[in-house]
């Protein structure tokens, strides 16, 4: 299936010509973000807890500690509501009322499940490593037995999702397009900058190339 269904639970009820259901539109979103925020609700007190994701497939992972709150939630397999937004723009208008943002969003929902099997866990933990910068797992020392135990990795099940993209420049009322204030877009984006060195990093090792190509992409 190419597109998630439209449903009650993640219909776009604001603005719906905004919304999109398509995968590739809702995975290109989560697989550019670096951070994702998971809600939940304990005994009738909401959360929202900022953390690392990757996808893979139709499976969003997830880790922390054993401890971890938010990660014993989902093992039991209770329902959750994870937020990406990726920020494009200031939208700056004529009229403060019709300031915005240009922004790329998704909502994701479904339930979770503990990754047993070591396996299964290491490649989650793989999938999670080359998300954050692709090549680093090949590169860096694997968890052993101690780190691998002290790890809670969960896996949902995208059941549902949808996107909300606001795209180009301002909507001003008709009458104000003659005011005298400047508008149009402000574009942002998140760049990668020269990597700064360890103060203990060992003398003679370069920063690698998997690194480098980030800055270079970003220029």
């Amino acid at each position: 299936m190419s597109k998630f269904a439209e449903t009650p639970r993640n219909r776009v009820r604001r603005l719906p010509a905004r919304g999109d259901y398509e995968k590739e539109t809702i995975y290109s979103i989560v697989d550019e973000a670096k951070i994702c925020h998971v809600g939940f609700a304990i005994d009738g007190q909401p959360f929202v807890i900022p953390t690392i994701h990757a996808r893979h497939d139709d499976v969003l992972y997830l880790h922390g500690a054993k401890a971890s709150r938010m990660l014993k939630h989902i093992q039991a397999g209770n329902p959750i509501c994870v937020t990406i937004t990726l920020l494009d723009g200031l939208v700056l208008a004529r009229s403060v009322f019709h300031h915005s943002m240009n922004y790329r969003s998704v909502l994701l929902f479904g339930q979770g499940k503990l990754v047993e099997d070591d396996e299964a866990k290491m490649c989650a933990l793989e999938v999670l490593t080359n998300h954050v910068v692709p090549g680093r797992w090949d590169d860096a020392r694997k968890p052993n037995r101690i780190e691998l135990n002290a790890t809670t990795v969960v896996e949902l099940s995208l059941e549902s999702a949808s996107a909300k993209v606001r795209v180009g420049p301002p909507s001003d009322d008709e009458e104000d397009y003659t005011l005298p204030v400047w508008a149009g877009v402000l574009p942002l984006r998140q760049q990668a900058l020269p990597p700064v060195n360890d103060p203990r990093l060992n003398d003679g090792i370069p920063v690698p190339e998997y690194i480098a190509a980030l800055v270079t992409a970003e220029e």
